[in-house]
């Protein structure tokens, strides 16, 4: 398999212009179609003559560029009254974990009621005169990206209010490998008891979720065409586009599974306020070359490491030069991601023994909640290895995978 391909250019966010209607065209090449483009193709056919209400952000998009909110709205015999926004809003510019309000959108005139916010899970009033809802946003494929926890909070309030819930689905951007624990204990970043990196698109986890509820939900699913679920995001073809101020890239979902979860803890610098977001890992006085030596002898597949320094403009270290290693994916397919947290983990502790993992109960707290359970924490706390870990962290993988077959929608 040829190296995986890192990207460098910022995609820059398009905004939600006008445009001319244009039903799209199934390409004759095998290229991937979304949710939104298969719909479009089908000439709207499930949403002639009714009130539709849509679940988006800035990703919500066809292969073509336009915004999914502008085709409903020139689509014909399409009533598109009211859009919904999940964490950082509708647009994707409001930072991670801030509340964002409910306002009418100056672009098209349509209320936009905010899922994070005031509540989460869409209301009776916010779904008044909707007779079906939307939900078209761009997932990164791990449990604590709270894009899931917002689509279940979309269900249950469907369900409630006995509106059909519909998904445009999207490819997993990190692929169809399953990694990690079956949680025991659940938020709003760890909402369902499926493994951190999940392996499914959107529309599988919903159709898997409605089944653990009972079908409660009148759920269906616009699947995607050409697509299979061991694609790399580079074998899809699609442009992406940013899916939060600090997943810029098409690589980008890959780093967060590597480092997000170790990230939630006040010891390392994970590259968030650096270009370079997710993709680093270390802190002020360690020795770089060593962590880097450290890590390259794991022999851990598809990745490597390089020495590195940078000086983060937020976080913990401010403005302060951090030591620490660049992480460098050289097969996607092979690297087991969510391992990398556990190594990095090991590697430092070893190196620079005196850096407090462990000093403040907030984050602490934050970590267990991304676990979905603190047996990790105190594993680590007791200095377990790496590998017993790793073991414990990614024994819920087969289960799920065979618990989830029945939801799949694509082949391998």
């Amino acid at each position: 398999m040829k190296n995986f391909v890192r990207q460098f250019c910022f995609l820059a966010l398009a905004l939600f212009a006008p445009a001319p209607f244009v039903v799209a065209q199934v390409p004759q090449n095998g290229a991937v179609l979304t949710g939104i483009d298969v719909l479009a193709a089908r000439n709207f056919d499930i949403l002639r003559g009714k009130k539709v209400g849509l679940v988006t952000n800035q990703t919500g998009r066809a292969r073509d560029g336009r915004a999914t909110i502008d085709i409903l709205r020139r689509a014909p015999n399409v009533n598109l009254i009211a859009l919904y926004g999940p964490e950082h809003g509708v647009r994707g510019e409001a930072t991670a974990g801030a509340h964002v309000k409910s306002y009418r959108d100056k672009t098209t005139g349509l209320p936009v009621y905010s899922l994070y916010g005031a509540t989460r899970k869409p209301n009776a009033a916010m779904l008044r005169g909707v007779q079906v809802l939307l939900f078209d946003i761009q997932d990164i494929g791990s449990r604590s990206y709270t894009f899931i926890a917002t689509m279940g909070e979309c269900m249950k309030g469907c369900a409630e209010n006995k509106i059909p819930f519909v998904i445009l689905d999207r490819p997993n951007a990190i692929a169809s490998t399953i990694e990690g624990n079956i949680p025991q204990e659940f938020s709003f970043v760890c909402p369902f008891p499926l493994p951190y990196r999940h392996g499914q698109t959107m529309g599988e986890v919903a159709r898997w979720l409605n089944a653990k509820r009972g079908n409660s939900c009148a759920l269906s699913v616009v699947p995607m065409q050409n697509y299979r679920r061991s694609m790399t995001w580079n074998d899809t073809g699609l442009t992406w586009v940013r899916t939060s101020p600090n997943i810029p890239r098409a690589t980008s979902p890959l780093f967060y599974a590597a480092t997000g979860i170790i990230g939630e803890l006040s010891a390392l610098s994970i590259g968030i306020g650096t270009p370079w977001q997710f993709e680093v890992a270390g802190a002020p006085g360690i020795d770089a070359r060593a962590l880097e030596n450290n890590l390259k002898k794991r022999r851990l597949a598809g990745v490597d490491f390089r020495a590195a320094s940078w000086k983060p403009k937020g976080g913990i270290y401010s403005g302060k030069t951090c030591n620490g290693v660049q992480i460098i994916i050289t097969d996607p397919q092979s690297a087991q991601l969510t391992r990398l947290n556990f190594e990095i983990y090991d590697a430092v502790r070893h190196i620079a023994p005196k850096i407090a993992f462990w000093n403040s109960s907030e984050s602490n707290s934050m970590f267990d909640k991304v676990c979905g359970t603190n047996q990790i924490r105190r594993m680590m706390q007791r200095d377990k290895s790496s590998s017993e870990i790793w073991n414990v962290w990614n024994s819920g993988a087969a289960q799920f995978a065979k618990e989830a077959q029945a939801a799949r929608l694509y082949e391998d």
